[in-house]
């Protein structure tokens, strides 16, 4: 539902019938006494508003949208991996990007400057109680992705005395059948390789996986 959508809702909820009523209200919080002449955050002051005053949307829905969704859902994905995201649905995140910008939904979420309030807040709480280092360029060349820089993080939390080798770790996901890493080693695997490596990561470090897997497959 598109936030014109939900004022509308909200104003027959509330039984603001009279047009300029709705006028007055729409210019009492942004200015402007058209819907057509607000910005998307004006509308969205508008749905606050009209949330102060009583109205009771619906369930969210919960199926991201909007320009910004799909990174955010990558780095709440990274950081549920990583041990600090409890709970890794889409509703959880929704309720994070509210909590950030005050909007109530990613689809809604349009401007750089608050979209990059979500995407700053995850990446800082990653790093500051995840220890990843965006930082690049960095060494080796695998650590320069986003998605490697989260996997050499997840590897520093675990407990040292199961660690173990890291590369031996990789080739027992990677070619649990015996095979071999690309010639070029880590630095040649594939996205999707590094993918089954942190979700493996991930499972251990949020304690998914039994006691005997995870004092041993470090080693494998």
């Amino acid at each position: 539902m598109s936030d014109v959508k939900v004022i509308y809702a909200a104003i027959r909820a509330l039984g603001i019938a009279d047009e300029e009523d709705r006028r007055d209200l729409y210019e009492r919080v942004t200015g402007k006494r058209r819907l057509r002449e607000m910005t998307p955050g004006e509308k969205n002051a508008v749905v606050a508003e009209l949330r102060r005053l009583g109205f009771r949307a619906p369930a969210q829905q919960t199926r991201l949208e909007g320009p910004w969704a799909k990174k955010l859902q990558a780095l709440w994905i990274s950081a549920w991996q990583l041990g600090l995201v409890r709970n890794r649905t889409d509703a959880a995140l929704i309720a994070f990007v509210r909590r950030q910008t005050g909007i109530d939904h990613p689809r809604w979420l349009r401007d750089a400057a608050e979209a990059a309030k979500a995407v700053e807040a995850l990446k800082s709480w990653m790093a500051r109680e995840g220890g990843v280092c965006w930082t690049v360029p960095q060494s080796p060349a695998w650590k320069n992705d986003p998605l490697g820089q989260v996997v050499a993080a997840q590897w520093a939390r675990l407990p040292a005395e199961t660690r173990g080798d890291f590369d031996l770790f990789v080739k027992g996901i990677v070619c649990p059948a015996g095979g071999h890493l690309p010639i070029t080693g880590l630095d040649g695997l594939r996205r999707a390789d590094w993918i089954a490596v942190c979700n493996a990561l991930g499972v251990i470090l949020r304690g998914d996986a039994p006691a005997a897997r995870r004092k041993t497959a470090a080693r494998k």
